[in-house]
């Protein structure tokens, strides 16, 4: 049987709460990717991403937001506990254990980049090879998103 490729996404996160470094020092270089809290991210994580998946590592509002590293997708999506626990800053009290609201995976690291892709140097290519690039379009706001395999290679070249 012949192995499928993988999908790519890029998964966004606030250095102060989880960076490239974090996931560098987590036993295995793996961590759980909880706190979604956003239906359209949700259904991608429960429904899209698959283990040996990648996506790039995007650390998002910063002084220098971009493109920091690459990790591999390391699980299935399964329901986010940190929504069940009332202790917790992503606790949803609505989420029920037979009906969970929301999903995590586990992200492993691949490797970082050389250097940060920063957001304005992607955006200098706009209207060329990133055309269309979900992460560049007015207003989006999503930590997880997809990212085409001709938008996948072109981002890695920029390296």
């Amino acid at each position: 049987m012949a192995k499928s490729t993988p999908a790519y996404w890029l998964l966004k996160s606030e250095p102060d709460a989880f960076s490239i470094d974090d996931l560098e020092r987590r036993p295995r270089q793996t961590e759980m990717w909880d706190g979604v809290r956003n239906y359209q991210a949700r259904n991608l994580i429960r429904d899209a991403m698959k283990p040996g998946d990648l996506a790039f590592f995007y650390h998002s509002s910063c002084a220098q937001p971009g493109i920091v590293g690459v990790a591999q997708i390391a699980s299935a999506g399964y329901p986010d506990p940190t929504q069940f626990d009332a202790a917790h800053a992503h606790y949803d009290p609505g989420s029920k254990r037979d009906d969970p609201r929301w999903y995590a995976i586990d992200v492993r690291l691949d490797r970082k980049l050389h250097r940060l892709l920063a957001l304005d140097e992607l955006r200098s290519h706009a209207g060329t090879g990133l055309k269309d690039l979900r992460l560049l379009a007015r207003g989006n706001r999503l930590s997880v998103m997809p990212v085409s395999p001709q938008h996948w290679r072109f981002i890695l070249g920029l390296e």
